[in-house]
């Protein structure tokens, strides 16, 4: 038997043990990191074909591709970060995801600025992203939680 230490998935007759990964919660299985690194990676890539191609004049009929493969590796990694409880509205890290859509909706309201607003959105997710635990998990001040709706943080 191993010394690695281990966390377990929802119980099923069948499964087994999985080691675990450094940093992980207790209960996250032990994929998770894979996937959401794997999903962010495939997410910039699809991100950085929009941005420079509405840098170069592309439309959407020549962007259809990375435009959706954004869209898409975005609502997964959304999804596997809510799913994991990496992620929480109410706090640093999903006060800069929701900026970050609003941008985005900016950008298709304008669209002939778009690039700027998308640039912006670029910029707050990589700050949100890469900036210390402490502020990524710092809660959202009770007074704007209720000003937009966001309800309660998490325990």
């Amino acid at each position: 038997m191993s010394d690695t230490p281990t966390c377990s998935l929802p119980p099923a007759p069948e499964r087994r043990q999985l080691p675990v990964v450094p940093g992980a919660r207790p209960g996250k299985p032990g994929y998770q990191r894979v996937i959401e690194v794997g999903l962010r990676s495939l997410h910039i890539v699809s991100m950085g074909l929009v941005l420079g191609g509405i840098a170069m004049g592309g439309t959407y009929e020549t962007l259809r591709g990375p435009i959706w493969a954004t869209v898409g590796t975005g609502l997964l990694l959304l999804a596997a970060c809510l799913r994991w409880g990496c992620l929480h509205f109410t706090q640093g890290a999903g006060s800069a995801l929701l900026l970050k859509f609003a941008l985005l909706g900016l950008g298709n309201v304008f669209d002939g600025v778009r690039l700027p607003w998308y640039a912006a959105a670029t910029v707050v997710t990589s700050i949100g992203s890469h900036m210390p635990s402490a502020w990524r998990h710092f809660p959202v001040p009770a007074w704007l939680r209720s000003l937009v709706g966001l309800g309660t943080r998490p325990a």
